[in-house]
């Protein structure tokens, strides 16, 4: 039996994060009902950003500049750096415009389990920018599971001869989360980063 277009559609959609086969058939119901007002423009947009998207050879950024937008910018302080491990961490602290340094993506966290070592990661480029006059301070901004704690403490290491202040995103309890709905490891941190008020 041979695969129809709407079906290959529907097997692309099923691939993305948070959609099975059937929010997948929804969503590509949705798109041809609308094919007019949202499909050919969901379609042209999808080849304009395949065809322009560039990595920023600097930081890792993903953007349609090389280098992107974030390096470019002459308003943001190239003092320090903020260490994630993908862009879309990148993207997420951008939402919140409460960081105004520069970034540098890792590609993920150190994992034996899945056979990913430090020369797998971008830390090589790290310490390379760390070692700069220009930078002052360097935040890890991993994530607070077991590879992330991991991958914190061996790029720590690897910058500690370059002179530059290492810091750590605080972790804890959330804004507006209940405490016996928090898991023991959270509690624990949040206990440890306490501070006075």
């Amino acid at each position: 039996m041979a695969v129809t277009a709407i079906d290959q559609l529907i097997q692309l959609f099923a691939r993305l994060p948070g959609l099975g086969p059937r929010s997948a058939r929804r969503a590509v119901l949705f798109l041809i009902k609308r094919r007019e007002s949202l499909m050919l423009p969901l379609a042209q947009a999808l080849s304009d950003a395949a065809e322009a998207m560039k990595s920023c050879d600097i930081c890792g950024n993903i953007d349609v500049t090389d280098p992107c937008s974030v390096c470019n910018s002459t308003r943001r302080d190239v003092s320090v750096i903020c260490v994630v491990e993908d862009v879309a961490d990148l993207w997420a602290l951008e939402r919140t415009a409460s960081f105004s340094g520069l970034y540098h993506v890792l590609g993920g966290t150190l994992s034996a389990l899945d056979g990913i070592g430090p020369e797998d990661l971008a830390i090589a480029g790290l310490v390379a920018r760390a070692e700069t006059d220009r930078v002052s301070e360097i935040i890890l901004a991993t994530s607070a599971t077991v590879d992330g704690q991991t991958t914190a403490h061996y790029v720590a290491e690897r910058l500690a001869d370059c002179g530059v202040k290492i810091s750590r995103l605080a972790h804890g309890v959330p804004v507006g989360g209940e405490l016996d709905y928090l898991d023991d490891g959270t509690l624990s941190a949040a206990i440890k980063a306490r501070r006075e008020i």
